[in-house]
């Protein structure tokens, strides 16, 4: 541990809670995707999913430091040193996301938009059964791109020496206090469980927050 290092506080809440909130969706929606009896779970899983990358993608613009999309949009020539520098093992620390952790969520960010748009439209029986397939193309890029960035979270905290996925918990990682962000965030976390709470809510209670577009189009 370097003396001039410290626990900051790196990730706010919104973002913790995010991360982890969409970690428990995309399991679920994986558990339940082959079960006709589980289908509702399965499409709930999605729409909280989809409603979370917009809550994201807001958040992004307006959260914290590093939440915010201006620390993840970096060139290509910077991803592509950082990733030939951490093959030969001189890859630098970073406080927040480094460039490939950063271009996996950005993809991951699209294919959950991607999976959540084709799957509304198949839910709602408004497509051929290609769009089916394109649906489950979506979900298994998305499946192979977490893998991947699961496999270098871990990479990346073997080498550096640290918890990354405590960190995520925690929101800490060691760093200079210059380094640290000042709040929590706790009011936007709250909004976000009750958003997610009432969504769920209405969902198991037969008051869809995403009408069905086939019978809006009927009524027209």
């Amino acid at each position: 541990m370097n003396p001039q290092q410290q626990p900051v506080l790196v990730w706010d809440l919104p973002t913790r809670l995010f991360h982890w909130i969409l970690v428990i969706c995309f399991v679920g929606a994986v558990l339940t995707q082959e079960s006709e009896k589980w289908r509702l779970f399965h499409v709930t899983f999605g729409y909280s999913m989809v409603g979370l990358v917009i809550f994201r993608i807001f958040w992004g613009f307006v959260g914290s430091r590093y939440a915010r999309f201006t620390e993840f949009f970096r060139s290509p020539q910077e991803v592509l040193d950082y990733t030939l520098k951490t093959i030969s093992g001189k890859g630098r620390r970073y406080i927040g996301h480094n460039p490939l952790g950063s271009v996996a969520v950005m993809i991951m960010l699209f294919l959950i938009l991607c999976i959540g748009l084709t799957g509304y439209i198949v839910f709602n029986d408004l497509a051929s059964e290609w769009l089916n397939d394109l649906h489950e193309f979506f979900g298994n890029l998305l499946l192979a791109v977490v893998g991947i960035h699961i496999g270098g979270v871990l990479l990346s905290g073997l080498k550096h020496r640290e918890n990354l996925i405590k960190s995520m918990i925690t929101g800490k990682k060691l760093g200079k206090p210059s380094q640290a962000i000042s709040h929590h965030y706790w009011w936007i976390a709250i909004i976000l469980i009750i958003g997610l709470a009432f969504f769920w809510y209405s969902q198991f209670n037969n008051e869809l927050l995403m009408p069905n577009l086939t019978i809006v189009l009927m009524k027209k």
